[in-house]
């Protein structure tokens, strides 16, 4: 199956560090995930220390588009012999509502099909009810909180029954 050609995703480099600090410096937009230095230097050399792990293939930091337009950013990361994380997800107040969606099964088919992995492991703040809520509508399972956060976990097998419940987004 191919996702439908909505949004894309495409991998940050320099041109991309406004953006990234347009959003991540946002306080609406930044509550639940770690703060950055919004200095424009600080970010670009952010992103070239990036573009090493992207180069080993330990990370990779997408922004998602539709029709070249910004919408947001996803990143993948802490990788693991056969799980991964992702996060950093953000996406803009304008964005169509499907791209909350089809952003979370894009990271998805990436993780699972294309780099192989067989579950994900990521963290939500549990004040982040709206992102909680989603990740446990998608499948995924808490496997473990502490005083700020719930550990989830979702496995690529549970991942393919969503894919059945997403089709509509696939062709």
């Amino acid at each position: 199956m191919k996702l439908l050609n909505h949004i894309n995703f495409k991998l940050i480099d320099e041109k991309d560090a406004d953006f990234i600090i347009l959003l991540r410096g946002n306080s609406a937009k930044n509550k639940f995930i770690s703060k950055t230095n919004i200095s424009i230097d600080h970010q670009i050399d952010w992103i070239r220390n990036y573009k090493k792990r992207e180069k080993e293939n330990h990370e990779f930091y997408y922004v998602i588009q539709e029709q070249k337009k910004n919408l947001g950013l996803v990143r993948l990361y802490d990788f693991k012999k056969n799980s991964f994380c992702w996060g950093s997800w953000i996406i803009i107040d304008e964005a169509p509502i499907y791209t909350a969606i089809e952003s979370a099964l894009k990271v998805y088919e990436i993780a699972f099909y294309d780099l192989n992995f067989k579950q994900s492991h990521f963290d939500v703040r549990k004040t982040n009810k709206k992102v909680v809520n989603f990740h446990k509508k998608f499948g995924a399972k808490i496997i473990n909180d502490d005083e700020e956060n719930y550990f989830f976990t979702f496995k690529k097998t549970d991942y393919e029954k969503v894919r059945i419940k997403y089709k509509k987004f696939f062709r």
